[in-house]
């Protein structure tokens, strides 16, 4: 299978490439590398997969030195013309759309970045798929689009219509649009709403590697909500196994679906939606205990007030993915924070 994975030098899309490159897949990656975070691990990420740093030019396919299946181009969603050339050129079976601004605070401070990348970029995805057809189209949405929802746990047929941040407003807009674009033009797509993704190869914007960098350079860790926050920590791997999974599964409309009693995660357009997370959540004061312990120290904690565009808590129910197809995490939080400290403490020295 022939993929386009937007986002390949991102967390998700590093770990997704790398396993449907072991599998067999034929992978275009795409990327535009941005300073929201470090570049450095961007492109540290991209040597894994066989890209050198220096051989990177905006516009330019260039060759995996590890991999004959891989190629990574450097570019920009909102490039229309290169996306649509892109998809002309190459005649993709699937593709798998995670290149998002991401952020929910940086969302408050500069909301033009999200319409542009997350809304904007993502239609140019929508109509290379229209006039190259793929075969299916998975993307990333977020739990973030459950917004002011305090219903537990989370389901894909709750309601979505309070985001509390413009990053989760621009997530509820994609699945919406991939509605539209299905409905019309028959394309099949699948969006996953994504919890609280750690692991190795992470973020430095997420609390996993904001605590480590803390503890271990003598730093308090800021504590916010004083704490009392819940998080459905799922660990990379089991996201990708299931991101996967999704992927082999192309959506199909769905023959029970009654206009009187809508399902607003399925349709009779070939759409689907799914949360992706652990279905577990736990305590943000119990993901830091599990981080002191595979630390090896106590975490001097600074209790700060809640910030703006956060939520209380997150939880996954993933019962229609486990039934569609057969998702099943099960990397306990001990043993995923363990894999990320060894990671962090290589990487990092």
């Amino acid at each position: 299978m022939k993929v386009l994975v937007t986002g390949a030098a991102g967390f998700i899309g590093y770990h997704l490439s790398k396993q449907l490159l072991e599998r067999g897949d034929e992978v275009i990656g795409l990327d535009n590398i941005n300073d929201y975070y470090d570049v450095n691990l961007k492109y540290s990420r991209l040597q894994q997969l066989g890209i050198e740093r220096e051989l990177i030019e905006e516009g330019k396919l260039v060759e995996s030195a590890v991999n004959s299946n891989f190629k990574f181009v450097k570019q920009d969603l909102e490039s229309e013309e290169f996306i649509s050339q892109l998809f002309k050129d190459n005649a993709f079976d699937a593709v798998v759309n995670l290149a998002a601004q991401a952020g929910v605070r940086y969302s408050i401070e500069n909301p033009k970045a999200y319409i542009k990348s997350n809304v904007e970029g993502f239609l140019n995805i929508l109509e290379a798929c229209r006039n190259y057809p793929v075969k299916h189209l998975v993307y990333a949405s977020s739990s973030s689009v459950y917004g002011a929802n305090t219903k537990m746990p989370f389901h894909v047929q709750d309601p979505v219509n309070h985001p509390v941040s413009v990053y989760a407003a621009t997530k509820r807009s994609n699945e919406l649009l991939a509605h539209t674009y299905s409905h019309l033009f028959n394309i099949s797509t699948t969006g996953l709403r994504f919890f609280t993704v750690y692991g190795p190869w992470g973020r430095p914007d997420m609390a996993p590697m904001l605590f480590a960098d803390a503890v271990l350079n003598g730093r308090a860790i800021k504590v916010f909500n004083n704490g009392n926050m819940q998080r459905d920590f799922t660990y990379v791997k089991d996201i990708v196994n299931g991101v996967i999974a999704v992927l082999d599964k192309p959506a199909t409309p769905n023959p029970e679906w009654n206009g009187d009693k809508p399902d607003s995660a399925s349709s009779t357009a070939p759409y689907r939606i799914y949360n992706i997370g652990n279905s577990k959540p736990v305590k943000l004061m119990d993901f830091i205990s599990a981080m002191e312990n595979a630390l090896g120290t106590t975490a001097n904690k600074n209790f700060m007030e809640m910030q703006p565009g956060d939520v209380l808590a997150t939880w996954a129910d993933v019962d229609n993915l486990k039934h569609d197809v057969g998702y099943s995490p099960s990397t306990l939080v001990d043993e995923g924070v363990n894999e990320f400290i060894l990671w962090y403490k290589e990487y990092y020295k």
